[in-house]
């Protein structure tokens, strides 16, 4: 059997399947971020993510400073997705021996920049030889256990919503955004949070992965969904991945008073597009005429794996 026959879930199953913890770890595999016991009033995050050239950037057509960027954005995104606050983060280069200087510096500019847009400090890192740049960053964060956001409370009646818009990351998007932390601690330090996660692999998916450890359906509206001026055609739009937008659930009740209160104030506009259902009724795209397309993960892609 080979990795290609389990595909990228299958196999991250059999890997992480008898992993020991002990009881300083909240949350382990299976989330955004790790979730560690700290202290009396916040929990310790712990997220990694690897930039591979030819599997997340082209040399050819990405500006160093956008690798950098990038690479340390993906993370902060898991951070915000947990409901957190970055902290300290370590940075694994490796680099072609023929490649020049200039553009090594270039992917650390980019770090750097957002470094101090976000307030992480940077704290240490590895250099390695390699055929391909490889960035591994390593990112400790913190978050207030009142404000902990996890995949798995989404529950029957919440609504799912997302910030800003789906799709159009092969066209640039992905090497440039901004990680939505300042709206997820906005969000979390004002209102109750069933569920949330980072849109990396697409909507669909994503959202799938809230509800298998939520254990519950969903029916989501295909014309509610926000799609990016640059999205192609929706069904790539919403497969296609690395968004890095907040898709959450929160109660009706909940929901109500956010949009009352605060859902014009902000800067990034959040979106309305299903809600939860039991788990009996399962996944469902509902389209414009009323008619509903079941979604499963056994039948085609419906987001971006590895494998």
């Amino acid at each position: 059997m080979k990795i290609k026959d389990i595909g990228e879930i299958g196999l991250i199953k059999r890997l992480t399947d008898g992993i020991m913890t002990d009881r300083s770890v909240v949350k382990g595999v299976g989330d955004d971020a790790a979730v560690i016991k700290w202290t009396a009033g916040k929990y310790l995050l712990y997220t990694c993510d690897m930039l591979v050239e030819d599997v997340h950037f082209r040399r050819s057509s990405a500006k160093p400073f956008r690798i950098g960027w990038k690479s340390l954005g993906r993370n902060i995104s898991d951070i915000a997705a947990m409901g957190g606050v970055p902290r300290y983060a370590v940075v694994s280069i490796a680099l072609p021996p023929s490649l020049e200087v200039s553009f090594a510096g270039g992917i650390y500019r980019g770090i750097k920049a957002l470094a101090r847009k976000c307030g992480v400090n940077i704290v240490g890192g590895d250099v390695s030889r390699s055929e391909k740049i490889i960035v591994d960053v390593s990112l400790i964060g913190e978050v207030e256990k009142s404000c902990l956001v996890t995949r798995c409370g989404a529950r029957k009646g919440d609504l799912v919503l997302v910030t800003g818009s789906i799709g159009g990351s092969l066209k640039g998007k992905h090497l440039d955004f901004s990680p939505r932390l300042d709206e997820s601690r906005a969000m979390v330090k004002k209102y109750s949070l069933s569920s949330m996660i980072d849109v990396t692999d697409g909507l669909l998916i994503d959202l799938w992965r809230i509800l298998d450890q939520s254990r519950v359906g969903a029916r989501i509206y295909r014309n509610m969904i926000p799609l990016s001026p640059c999205a192609g055609q929706f069904d790539s739009a919403v497969r296609e991945g690395e968004d890095f937008e907040l898709l959450f659930t929160m109660s009706v009740k909940e929901a109500r008073r956010f949009f009352k209160r605060d859902l014009l104030k902000m800067k990034t506009p959040v979106t309305l597009i299903g809600e939860v259902m039991d788990r009996s009724y399962g996944y469902r795209l509902i389209r414009e005429d009323g008619t509903a397309e079941k979604v499963s993960m056994r039948s085609g892609r419906k987001g971006y794996l590895h494998f």
